[in-house]
């Protein structure tokens, strides 16, 4: 029966693929753009669990099945939410030069991601491909193209720099759910609410370092330089392989 259906879906046509063909009925209230909008919608009002499409039928005044002539299961749900958001990162045509390309598709991705938390609840999200996604891989592969690497360096080069972007998004959304979930305003309250737990482990004396970091730091509460430091030590790694 596996076999049977996957040959089935084999030769059912792709979901962009669908999507680029002539609409049949252009006038039509309900298109798959419209689910995703609404569908996007739910997920950053209350989270991607509240996105089914019984949910998505009754925002859209629809019946049930409804949808689904539109958007076959959850895979292409998901999919149309994530080109839907990754629209968003528009990084205009005078931005030039492969570091600053990657800069600034970092520096709007993470602002989406933050946007949009329930991005970073998608362990695939890596995997799923998109018209926009893809646009946007492109851009950032032609700019590091040219500059003594080969393809598979570029590729590495690349996907280093959107798995900190993930990564840190992905952190830096979870600390905020965590915080707010707890009913703390701010990091002097979280701060004050471990207290107890991280007195004690740096009277241990282990970490010594860690406790200089604690005392002395100035910027524990400053996401945008961390994120921007971290950033610009991952683009000085591969420049320093570029120039080298």
């Amino acid at each position: 029966m596996a076999a049977q259906k996957k040959s089935r879906d084999a030769d059912a046509p792709l979901l962009w693929e669908r999507l680029e063909r002539p609409a049949a009925a252009p006038r039509a209230s309900l298109t798959p753009q419209k689910i995703a909008a609404v569908a996007v919608q739910v997920a950053d009002a209350e989270g991607f669990a509240a996105v089914t499409m019984r949910r998505l039928a009754t925002e859209l005044g629809v019946a049930p099945m409804a949808a689904y002539r539109h958007v076959s299961g959850k895979d292409d749900l998901w999919a149309l939410m994530v080109d839907q958001v990754t629209a968003e990162l528009a990084v205009p045509d005078e931005v030039t030069g492969w570091r600053d390309t990657l800069r600034a598709y970092a520096l709007a991705s993470r602002a989406m991601m933050l946007r949009h938390p329930w991005l970073a609840q998608l362990s695939a999200l890596h995997f799923v491909l998109t018209p926009n996604r893809m646009a946007v891989a492109e851009r950032q592969l032609a700019a590091l193209d040219g500059h003594g690497m080969d393809t598979d360096s570029m590729m590495a080069a690349f996907r280093a720099v959107n798995a900190y972007v993930h990564g840190a998004a992905q952190s830096e959304a979870a600390l905020r759910q965590y915080m707010e979930d707890n009913g703390w305003a701010g990091g002097d309250e979280t701060r004050s609410a471990l207290a107890p737990q991280m007195t004690y482990l740096m009277e241990t004396g282990r970490y010594p370092t860690y406790r200089r970091y604690a005392l002395g730091a100035g910027r524990k509460d400053d996401a945008t330089w961390q994120f921007e430091w971290g950033l610009d030590c991952v683009l000085d790694g591969i420049a320093a392989r570029i120039d080298s």
